[in-house]
């Protein structure tokens, strides 16, 4: 699929198998949810634009690379996106920070909007949206339509799991933004939940039903 970038790291694949596996607790699901997080902002910030600055190290003076433009954005869709942000926050601590809250309609399938609220000048920023879960792909594609309507013009989209069903809703959607997954799974079942999958993310983190 045009756009998709699945990393296949072995750490990546072990720790998502511990994270499918039900008898997994809460805590552990959360600390496997920074780690792999982490391994898969490496794989999205992967083409970031560098420059070079003077510095002087303890031996003589270079000219070393640094990252170039404005700090990136993220924008965690609410609620279950704070499990990655956390992760990508540890690896890119000067980011701006944003939230979606967005929450599924049970019987549509459709995303209601509850919450909304960006960085400012998100058209010079690269700007990295994070939810575990692309199942339907109609809360991702809501959430990117809110970012594109405050400007952002430079948009990644970063999740655990992803479903066909959603890749395609978001390849639809907006063509122009790539998606990073540590899986494609099989399908979605009638109820919008990704096979196999490993249950709703939000509740496994945060131990609710």
């Amino acid at each position: 699929m045009d756009n998709l970038t699945i990393v296949k790291h072995p750490l990546v694949q072990h720790k998502l198998t511990l994270m499918r596996d039900k008898s997994t607790p809460t805590a552990v699901f959360r600390q496997l949810l920074r780690e792999i997080s982490q391994f898969l902002a490496y794989e999205i910030t992967r083409e970031l634009p560098m420059t070079t600055k003077a510095i002087e190290t303890p031996i003589e003076a270079m000219d070393a690379p640094t990252l170039a433009g404005k700090k990136l954005a993220l924008v965690s869709i609410l609620r279950a996106g704070n499990g990655m942000l956390d992760g990508v926050l540890e690896l890119v601590p000067s980011a701006r920070v944003g939230f979606v809250g967005l929450y599924r309609d049970e019987e549509t399938l459709k995303p209601v909007q509850y919450y909304f609220k960006a960085p400012e000048s998100l058209e010079n920023r690269l700007v990295i949206a994070v939810d575990p879960m692309l199942a339907t792909g109609n809360s991702s594609a809501a959430a990117i339509d809110l970012l594109k309507q405050q400007g952002a013009n430079n948009i990644r989209f970063l999740c655990l799991l992803a479903a066909p069903e959603g890749v395609a809703r978001m390849q639809e959607a907006h063509p122009d933004v790539p998606i990073v997954t540590a899986a494609l799974d099989r399908e979605l079942n009638d109820k919008g939940y990704i096979l196999p999958g490993l249950g709703d993310a939000g509740d496994r983190m945060f131990g609710t039903k």
